[in-house]
This record gives C-alpha cells, structure tokens and sequence, in this order.
C-alpha cells in the first residue's frame, strides 16, 4: 500500500522509526490547515510560515509520544501550533516597549490571562470530538465548503472560484451545512449561542 493511503496512525508510527517520506505525507495533509491556524492566531504571514515549519519539526522530533488513543493527530497538531504561535505572542509582548504609564500597578490592570483553565481545556478537547464526528455526518460537498472556510479560511467568492461552483451554490451548501451540524450538536448536548 502506498503511503499516502495510509491512516495517520501509521504514518506517524513510520515517522516516528525516521521515515522521511512519511513525514512527507502528513506535511502534504495538514500543511495547510496549520498554516491556516497559525495565521489566524498570529495575524502575520511570515510568522505563521516560521511556525509551521517548527510546528512539524517538533512533530518530527516527539513523534513517539503522539497518542491516537488521546485525539487524532490534526488534533495533536493544531494544539502544538496553539501553543507555539501563544509562545510567538508572548514573546512579542516581552519586548521592551514605552509605557504609556509610569504606574505599573495600572498597566497590569489591562493584562489579561488568554489561557484556558484545565476544566477549559477538558471541555474543548471533548468538544472538538464531538465536531469532528458532527463533520462526518455531512454529505461530501457540504463537508468541503464548510471546511474550505473554516479551516483554510476562504471566503464563499474563493470557494466557488475554488471549486469551480456557482457562489449560491456554495451558500446554500453553507447554510444547510451549518443548520446540520447546529442540529446535530445541539442533539449531542452542546449548547450553542
């Protein structure tokens, strides 16, 4: 079997052993979705380029401690991402900068802790689960479109430039998508806003 019919499992089993070409294969996979988030994050399209490469380096690098029984591996990645790009912020913000106030006591005022608790976190890793099954349900078509927004951030216009699909089109098989991933959460007992 080619490597690029194999699940994710195995190719990060055979990354793990130092093969190249399976870390090809997962580069070729999710490159962009993790591009796609470390931008979002970062608002920076050099950054977020410098943290894709050291996002699947150090996927390389920690490749045997990648548990599937704790998340799928897009998971596994778009969370090393997360916390590089909050790293890459953090940094940012650690530069000497003139203060605008002398009073340090009213500048910490304004800072705000971005992490997610722990009891946060356990909720987000139960409800990105709960998506991606959500997402499975969705006929092929739909699925694309939602995932083309959501995940590689384009908007409607460049979906249907993408898929070569009438814009309405594409519209509509937003809005049914979402109304059935709405219905299909709400019925997993997420609540929505």
């Amino acid at each position: 079997m080619p490597l690029a019919d194999l699940p994710d499992s195995d190719l990060v089993d055979a990354m793990a052993a130092g093969d190249v070409y399976a870390m090809e294969v997962l580069y070729d996979r999710y490159n962009r979705a993790v591009f796609s988030f470390a931008y979002r994050i970062l608002g920076d399209r050099e950054v977020a380029e410098e943290i894709l490469q050291e996002v699947f380096l150090r996927a390389w690098r920690s490749a045997r401690k990648f548990s599937e029984g704790r998340g799928a591996f897009i998971t596994w990645l778009l969370s090393i991402t997360h916390n590089m790009a909050i790293d890459d912020i953090r940094r940012q913000n650690r530069r000497p900068r003139k203060a605008e106030s002398a009073d340090p006591v009213l500048m910490l005022t304004n800072v705000r802790d971005e992490n997610p608790s722990v009891e946060e976190q356990a909720v987000l890793g139960n409800t990105r689960d709960i998506i991606r099954d959500a997402l499975k349900t969705l006929p092929e078509a739909q699925r694309t479109a939602i995932e083309l927004a959501y995940f590689k951030g384009l908007t409607q216009r460049e979906i249907a430039e993408a898929l070569d699909e009438p814009l309405g089109t594409i519209k509509t098989r937003m809005r049914l998508a979402i109304r059935k991933l709405r219905e299909h959460l709400e019925s997993q007992g997420l609540e929505l806003p």
